[in-house]
């Protein structure tokens, strides 16, 4: 990414030598990564202390340049945690397509990475009520010469579009149309931009949160970015919204945390911490948008 951010897929590489890297501080050494096999709510209220993992994307959850883990996701972790009693939070980063097996063997207790709820994921395990809600949108060059404006456009105009590995705009390019061979999947936020802007590529799709703070950082890339929509499955438009993630037999954990992040979001206090990293009041999601909705699509 600009100003020198790591790829998922270097952060990977380095975070398999550091180990876990705790929120606000510098990178701590870890000789072992795995967490309890008991009770994980219990376990972590007795030693004050949890483990999460992201996968460096940001604006959702990242290490920035002095080696803060941070983000809209551990950010938001890190209060609700607080108001259980959990001072301590340590990360550890993955690649995106390895958060839910890496959590599922006990790397970590919690996904915080900004992780888009669908049916394929909620079959490997449990989410928390949704966090927030996001528009998709398309990087696009200056101008956007071509007028490409949502998926249909991509599929009928015959362009290349750019999505990121394990990320869900894929399957709603091809839900809308798009074929295979018009579509690269790239490891990075920053190759989804060069790619836009060195032209291997149309048009790169992510949601408009993401893709605006890709522009952010690089204000002199001749780019754009669309109005954000909702894609279109079956002839329905398609919500995303993001949330946590956790293993199946953890509901204990889930719960306690389910019922602080619902009074952040009531509060407005949710509204304060994600602010810097691009989200409004705006992306508080609709009462009607629901995990068990959700987890149906």
């Amino acid at each position: 990414m600009a100003h020198g951010e790591w790829s998922r897929r270097e952060f990977f590489r380095r975070s398999a030598v550091l180990g876990a890297v705790t929120i606000g501080g510098p990178v701590l050494l870890s000789a072992c990564t795995s967490t309890s096999s008991g009770d994980a709510l219990q376990a972590a209220k007795d030693a004050k202390k949890i483990k999460i993992g992201i996968a460096n994307e940001a604006p959702y959850g990242f290490t920035d340049q002095r080696g803060k883990v941070t983000g809209e996701a551990p950010e938001v972790a890190r209060a609700v945690f607080k108001a259980m009693g959990i001072d301590n939070v340590e990360a550890e980063a993955v690649s995106f397509d390895q958060l839910i097996p890496a959590l599922n063997a006990r790397k970590y207790d919690i996904v915080a990475a900004g992780m888009n709820i669908k049916k394929e994921r909620c079959d490997a395990a449990a989410f928390s009520i949704p966090d927030y809600s996001a528009l998709t949108a398309l990087l696009v060059p200056r101008g956007n010469p071509q007028q490409v404006l949502k998926f249909e456009d991509i599929a009928a105009k015959k362009v290349k579009v750019a999505v990121l590995s394990a990320a869900v705009e894929k399957g709603y390019a091809t839900d809308s149309g798009v074929a295979e061979d018009q579509i690269v999947t790239l490891d990075s936020q920053d190759n989804m931009l060069r790619a836009v802007t060195d032209g291997r590529v149309y048009c790169a799709a992510l949601t408009d949160i993401s893709l605006k703070d890709v522009l952010a950082k690089s204000p002199g890339a001749a780019a754009e970015v669309t109005p954000g929509f909702d894609p279109i499955k079956n002839g329905q438009p398609v919500v995303s919204a993001g949330a946590f993630v956790f293993r199946k037999d953890d509901n204990p954990l889930r719960e306690a945390f389910d019922a602080e992040l619902k009074k952040l979001h009531d509060s407005g206090e949710w509204t304060k911490i994600v602010t810097p990293f691009g989200f409004s009041a705006d992306n508080l999601p609709k009462a009607d948008v629901t995990t068990e909705k959700l987890c149906a699509v």
